[in-house]
């Protein structure tokens, strides 16, 4: 509807603008008028949802794909929490508090051989408040290269992380892409099968009136009824299908799916060879990336544990002052130290031996989990490679399937077998312009149809035989849905 007005907005616009071609702001006008024809179309072109647009929404809104950027980020601060190791630590001390003090002094006795030796008898009393402050500082010198190899395992884990979010985005965005072709598929199919139910419904009338005249038996009423029963329980199960394909596009886009456009081919971006294809996997794959990042993480991981045999350097330094010291008013202390201290490691009970070796063991398997990612990477290539090709000569087969049964309506009717019914019904040659799908779920089957619901390629205007009836069948052309065959217009 808005294509049509902005159609009719330009048509408008272009005869008026005749009138006017030959003043100044008569051009003026037609240029506007155009301007906002074409405005309105492009505006009527984007309201339908296209594959780009799908997979934008979801890059940017799936939840899995935002809670492995946040792991991402938590991962990143694995790094300054490793190169604090190399930095200085300097802390600061203060403190205040009341003491009472009593001292007294005990007499001593009187030293006959040193008679002016005498400790004078007498107490003192003294409430005071002793305070300090002062600033303490470490370097670690060296410590087993263990800050060293801490940083380059934190950085391993942050690059794996990476590629684990990579191999995220490329499995979401895979079954974005999947749903959106998933809907436009059951959509047509839906179709099919509506328009199927219309037909046989339109035959069973046919076998029951040539019934009426003895031309038929009761037999062939049965088994067009059967073949309408059979048509119906196709119809409610591509409906279930749908709505399957439409809950997976909402999972993983975000949003219902409405008006999607037909979605154009990415084979020219695919490899030529399958050998080709296996070779981009084992280099650029995102699962084997992380795998050996991994492989990375555990091997730094082997020498972190072997630093704590080694020796530690490190220097301290102290500023302290006291006022009020040792409980007596007026004493003040102040003191400075600067000294270096090493650690040599022992004996400490063999707990980093057995770390070692926990560590070598990890690293171990991580290589063969690397391993085991390449040949998954390869067999998944090779299997999906192998479904490609026969997607492919599947799409061959159909077309010439098709053109073959169009090229036989055309001389005459034909005998076609009714999709799931066992039935022969004739099929029409009449494909439909590719435009938006709509996607509509309906609860209930087709009314009954009093008249047919398409008209067979034939040469005759005679009424079809009961034993035949107008299916459609799916288009060649690229983009499910879409391309889908409509029938005849009923006469």
């Amino acid at each position: 509807m808005r294509m049509c007005e902005a159609a009719f907005a330009g048509l408008s616009a272009v005869r008026a603008g005749r009138g006017m071609e030959r003043s100044a702001s008569g051009r003026i006008w037609l240029r506007a008028l155009s301007g906002v024809a074409a405005l309105a179309l492009a505006t009527s072109a984007a309201s339908a949802e296209t594959m780009s647009s799908a997979l934008a929404r979801a890059y940017a809104s799936n939840p899995d794909i935002n809670q492995q950027r946040a792991a991402v980020r938590g991962l990143d601060e694995n790094i300054p929490k490793a190169k604090a190791g190399w930095l200085p630590k300097v802390n600061a001390t203060a403190s205040v508090g009341a003491q009472y003090t009593y001292l007294r002094v005990a007499p001593t006795r009187i030293d006959e051989s040193h008679l002016t030796r005498q400790r004078p008898n007498g107490a003192k009393y003294d409430d005071a408040t002793p305070r300090g402050y002062g600033v303490t500082a470490s370097e670690t010198l060296f410590d087993g290269f263990r800050t060293l190899n801490s940083v380059r395992q934190a950085e391993s884990q942050a690059f794996g992380a990476r590629e684990t979010m990579r191999n995220t985005e490329q499995t979401i965005l895979l079954n974005a892409a999947t749903s959106y072709m998933n809907v436009l598929r059951d959509t047509a199919v839906v179709n099919l099968r509506k328009n199927n139910i219309s037909v046989l419904e339109e035959q069973l009338r046919q076998t029951r009136d040539r019934f009426q005249v003895g031309e038929v038996t009761r037999t062939d009423v049965a088994q067009a009824e059967a073949s309408l029963a059979q048509s119906r329980s196709d119809f409610f199960a591509a409906q279930s299908l749908l709505r399957a394909s439409v809950a997976a596009f909402r999972q993983y886009v975000g949003v219902d799916p409405k008006n999607l456009a037909p979605a154009k081919s990415v084979e020219a971006l695919l490899p030529k060879k399958l050998n080709a294809a296996v070779d981009i996997s084992q280099i650029e794959h995102p699962a084997i990336g992380s795998a050996l990042h991994n492989v990375d993480v555990a091997a730094y991981a082997v020498k972190v544990a072997e630093s704590a045999l080694y020796p530690t350097v490190q220097v301290n330094g102290a500023v302290n002052r006291q006022l009020d010291s040792q409980g007596f008013t007026g004493q003040k202390l102040f003191s400075a130290s600067l000294t270096g201290q090493l650690n040599v490691p022992i004996y400490q009970g063999g707990a980093e031996y057995a770390s070692i070796r926990q560590a070598k063991e990890q690293l171990g398997q991580a290589r063969l989990a690397a391993d085991l990612a390449r040949d998954q990477v390869r067999a998944l290539v090779v299997t999906n490679w192998g479904q490609l090709e026969t997607a492919r000569a599947q799409l061959i087969s159909g077309q010439a399937a098709v053109t073959a049964g169009c090229q036989r309506l055309r001389g005459g009717p034909v005998t076609a077998m009714t999709a799931g019914s066992g039935t022969r019904s004739s099929a029409t040659c009449r494909p439909r312009i590719p435009g938006t799908v709509a996607v509509a779920v309906s609860t209930t089957a087709p009314a009954r149809s009093r008249t047919s619901a398409a008209v067979p390629c034939r040469r005759s205007p005679a009424v079809a035989s009961p034993a035949r009836s107008t299916i459609s069948s799916a288009s060649p052309e690229t983009g499910a849905g879409a391309g889908m065959w409509a029938a005849a217009p009923a006469r």
